[in-house]
């Protein structure tokens, strides 16, 4: 019986192809590290609302940065929905929620504030800013007694640079750029409400 000779082109070749795997492998997850996309998301229940904690990661663009840092507002909107499965029919839309925080950097003092309604977060840096901005706590969607006990549902979130509330200008410059086209796939969720847990 004959041994099989590997040859130096075919080790050359296996060589070069396990390499390219390894580098198709990191740039794939390079670029799934790079896009937008919620991380985390926790259904809670707090004084009779149903609240929502989440994470998200994202990167500016170096063209939004040097807007921002001219003055200029950036706002994120967080888009939720929460429906309830229906096997007769389509489902049932329980819950349709936005909250949107707003991002801006005083010249003058050199402060960036993070704001979601009337209440801001001032930090001294844009990282700093960043992880406020990233991040949504107690966010409350709806009334518990909304929901039926112990019965599942599903939800869906997302967020946006929402280039829809720059100025008009801005809007159109915004349109031209894909820089401004942040945006997150949908997430998917689901959870139910315990009996024991609306008791407490």
């Amino acid at each position: 019986m004959t041994a099989s000779k590997i040859t130096w082109p075919s080790v050359f070749n296996r060589t070069c192809l396990s390499v390219l795997v390894v580098l198709l492998c990191f740039c794939a997850t390079a670029s799934h590290g790079a896009e937008p996309r919620i991380e985390r998301i926790e259904p809670l229940l707090a004084e009779g609302q149903l609240t929502l904690d989440l994470d998200s990661n994202f990167e500016l663009g170096r063209v939004v940065i040097e807007a921002a840092e001219r003055g200029v507002p950036l706002y994120f909107t967080f888009d939720l929905k929460i429906t309830s499965p229906r096997w007769w029919w389509f489902e049932r839309v329980l819950v349709e929620a936005t909250l949107t925080k707003r991002l801006t950097y005083n010249v003058l003092t050199q402060q960036w504030r993070v704001a979601t309604g009337d209440l801001f977060v001032p930090e001294r840096s844009l990282p700093e800013a960043l992880v406020v901005l990233k991040q949504v706590r107690a966010w409350p969607v709806a009334p518990a007694d909304r929901f039926e006990k112990n019965q599942r549902y599903d939800g869906k979130i997302r967020f946006r640079l929402d280039s829809s509330q720059l100025a008009r200008p801005l809007q159109l410059e915004a349109s031209k750029r894909s820089a401004w086209s942040l945006a997150s796939e949908w997430t998917p969720f689901d959870f139910a409400i315990q009996s024991e847990a609306v008791k407490k």
